[in-house]
């Protein structure tokens, strides 16, 4: 391991009490203790990659789905082949068989029935089983994990997080202290460390809008208590309810202008990279996918199935800037002179093919 302090080339037995015999200095992580891929110098390359070299804030979270250093998701599956325990026992019986009538003849037969005895217990070795498996997931380190070494060790070494970076354990957002006295819209946010993240960096007062933080199945309840017809910009993850976030706001606030900022499914579905994570499987079905948020079939079932993947695991430099293109465009819309209501579908995001609706930024 390097030493983040002298860049010394360290060895496991150098690194005691995770302090450089070369400089005297401490460093906070270690990955032969924490894991691969936990030493303090990629920490620190992948937050200045986040913050642009301190231009923008992030959070731990978004640190952490940065610094992963492995991830993957799998489908359900079932039982294939023949169950072990079925084509052993198959087997020991017909050998079994073949021996007691080697033991009655002799001869040539007697030897033949032996060897068929012993081809026969090599059958079930080759005949391929595979196990039923449950869909899942999972992100190396673990979130917990990650969110401990920082706010621990890495804390205690360096008096603080890494430059840039804020924490966004809170659960109780304080984003009212930001919201403009004369708001031009409305950042309806369902994630809440890109909600900490859009406040850390000033978006709110920047572009006059109220930032709203709230689940996707109560946000249609969160609009009702702001005043007017402001134009409701939508940030969600690549999920079931997200899809269906927008669509639904447009049902049931026919008067409002509602642009989706989302993280498309498309985008990040077949992207190789993406983080693709597993909940227990959601109740919406495929069938109200399609037919409400106009997803694709393969989309629809993938959502379905009870996958989705994290708005907060996208650059930030890159949502920043689709957030601020969705306030203009939402707000360019609501001044539009009277017409046909504009349809408003998913922003573009990086490398997500075009559909019919969308709206690219």
């Amino acid at each position: 391991m390097i030493c983040p302090n002298c860049f010394t080339d360290l060895k496991y037995k150098e690194r005691t009490g995770r302090v450089c015999p070369h400089c005297d200095r401490g460093f906070a992580l270690d990955p032969r203790l924490h894991g691969t891929g936990m030493h303090d110098l990629r920490i620190r390359r992948c937050a200045e990659t986040l913050t642009d070299d301190g231009r923008l804030k992030v959070t731990i979270t978004q640190l952490w789905y940065r610094a992963r250093t492995q991830s993957s998701s799998w489908p359900a599956q079932e039982a294939r082949g023949i169950h072990r325990g079925i084509s052993w026992s198959l087997a020991l019986a017909v050998s079994a068989g073949l021996i007691a009538l080697a033991a009655r003849t002799g001869g040539a037969p007697a030897f033949w029935c032996g060897v068929g005895a012993v081809l026969v217990l090599v059958v079930p070795k080759l005949v391929p089983y595979e196990r039923a498996r449950s869909a899942g997931s999972f992100i190396r380190p673990a979130e917990y994990g990650f969110r401990r070494l920082m706010t621990g060790e890495w804390t205690t070494t360096y008096g603080g997080l890494p430059p840039g970076v804020v924490n966004d354990e809170d659960r109780n957002p304080r984003h009212a202290a930001q919201q403009p006295r004369r708001p031009r819209a409305v950042i309806l946010c369902t994630d809440h460390p890109v909600a900490v993240f859009l406040a850390a960096n000033g978006v709110p007062a920047r572009l006059q809008a109220v930032l709203l933080e709230a689940d996707p199945d109560v946000a249609h309840e969160a609009l009702v208590d702001l005043p007017g017809r402001l134009p409701v910009v939508v940030v969600h993850d690549a999920s079931a309810m997200g899809a269906l976030l927008a669509p639904l706001l447009r049902i049931a606030h026919p008067d409002r202008t509602v642009v989706d900022a989302g993280l498309p499914v498309a985008a990040v579905r077949s992207r190789r990279g993406a983080v693709h994570r597993f909940s227990e499987a959601t109740a919406v079905d495929a069938d109200e996918l399609r037919a409400v948020a106009g997803l694709s079939e393969a989309d629809a079932a993938w959502l379905a199935a009870g996958f989705w993947s994290p708005v907060a695991a996208v650059p930030p430099a890159r949502l920043l800037t689709v957030v601020e293109k969705a306030v203009e465009q939402a707000v360019a819309a609501e001044s539009a002179p009277p017409g046909p209501a504009p349809e408003h579908g998913f922003l573009t995001w990086p490398d997500a093919p075009a559909t019919k609706g969308t709206s690219t930024a």
